[in-house]
């Protein structure tokens, strides 16, 4: 059993900040993580910001972990952890597949997965996440296929479907799941109108940023998804549709087409207006929400919070849990951009050694609470509404639960 000061659980933004925190102050730290490399989500990231500039997540990546190289930071990869034992005299025991670290204190930095939307063919080869998608485009070099829809508009989608082009692979077009028990948030137009909105400012077409503002008024929402063009909204030169969604995906042994049809502002399937797309991949893309099962299973109380995407396990702005020697940051705390995981994971490391040190880093860990909040409040992207709000309650169920 390998013996340190913390275990950090998961080698993406947040983990790899407060590693390089933890590690500039002298608290040895060793970072575990289930993917080949480090980087997380982020080394699939590539995106053009409204400014110009171009978030590039492997070159993020490479800045990060030459900092922690040069701090001698261990990073192990391919390690998959399945339990957090707490142990009788304190401390814990990390469980993984490969071997177990004890440690006194750990940071899970788990981040999030992804929200399955079935269709009717959804098991034929062809079809994938979204998240894959990305993977195997950005990180492994291998496209998907030559001509692909993606199914659900959402934020992710969004960013992720113009990655796909500017990798040279075609998109037919955007549109949504057909409504079912699952999808049933994802299929309703007028409420993925609300997403578009937050999403419209990156488009390139002057005319769209400039009908979005307009398009923050409910009102006129409803009344935009009510007479929504047919052929859809084109962004990057691909339509996004709200008034179609996809019934199924075709094929024998691989995807060779979907089945399209037109719908009403509330989702239901208007008769007689089915067409087949040819297509030889389907990307599905149902959101994230918050890979939270290891703070389960360390005993952490949870909350659900829409505006956080899911269950979050109880915080607070130092990244501090209501059990002793437990952090968090980053997705799991809340679906954000990799920019603030960055930002919380620093702020994570240095709580960890403010309670774990005799250090003065009081004056630091403000500083690092004040970027969380700058980098919120200039992030381009927000993947769910009132991320304010969400923070808000879940800070003060902690003030409330530690004073209990």
């Amino acid at each position: 059993m390998k013996k340190t000061d913390v275990v950090i659980i998961g080698a993406g933004p947040a983990g790899l900040s407060a590693a390089i925190e933890c590690k500039k102050h002298d608290v040895d730290v060793i970072v575990v993580d289930e993917f080949p490399k480090p980087g997380g989500r982020m080394l699939g990231q590539l995106h053009q910001e409204p400014n110009g500039e171009w978030w590039n997540g492997i070159k993020e990546t490479d800045i990060l972990m030459e900092k922690a190289e040069e701090l001698n930071t261990t990073i192990e990869c391919g390690i998959a952890v399945h339990h957090i034992e707490t142990l009788p005299d304190g401390g814990y025991t990390v469980h993984t597949n490969k071997e177990r670290f004890a440690a006194e204190n750990v940071l899970i930095a788990t981040g999030a997965a992804e929200v399955a939307a079935p269709i009717p063919g959804w098991t034929l080869p062809g079809v994938m996440s979204i998240g894959a998608a990305q993977v195997m485009t950005n990180v492994h070099r291998v496209k998907a296929g030559e001509k692909g829809i993606v199914v659900g508009v959402n934020v992710l989608s969004a960013a992720i479907a113009r990655e796909l082009q500017l990798a040279g692979i075609d998109l037919h077009s955007m549109a949504l799941p057909a409504k079912n028990a699952v999808s049933e948030e994802q299929a309703h137009p007028q409420k993925v109108m609300d997403g578009l909105v937050r999403i419209a400012h990156l488009a390139p077409s002057k005319f769209i940023q400039f009908g979005s503002k307009f398009a923050k008024n409910s009102f006129v929402r409803n009344i935009a998804t009510k007479f929504f063009p047919k052929g859809g909204v084109k962004m990057w030169g691909m339509p996004i549709h709200v008034r179609k969604a996809v019934t199924k995906i075709n094929g024998t042994e691989k995807v060779e087409s979907v089945t399209m049809v037109d719908v009403t502002t509330d989702g239901e399937i208007v008769p007689n207006t089915e067409q087949h797309i040819d297509v030889d991949f389907v990307c599905i893309a149902g959101g994230l929400y918050p890979l939270a099962e290891l703070a389960a299973a360390v005993g952490l109380p949870f909350q659900y919070s829409e505006e956080l995407g899911g269950h979050v396990p109880l915080h607070n702005e130092a990244m501090e849990t209501n059990v002793a020697g437990i952090y968090v940051a980053g997705n799991i705390t809340g679906i954000e951009s990799a920019k603030v995981a960055r930002a919380q994971g620093k702020a994570a490391g240095l709580s960890i050694v403010k309670n774990t040190t005799e250090q003065n880093v009081t004056a630091a860990l403000q500083d690092a609470l004040h970027e969380v909040r700058e980098t919120r409040q200039a992030a381009s992207i927000q993947f769910h509404p009132r991320i304010e709000e969400g923070r808000s309650a879940i800070n003060t169920s902690f003030q409330n639960k530690a004073t209990n």
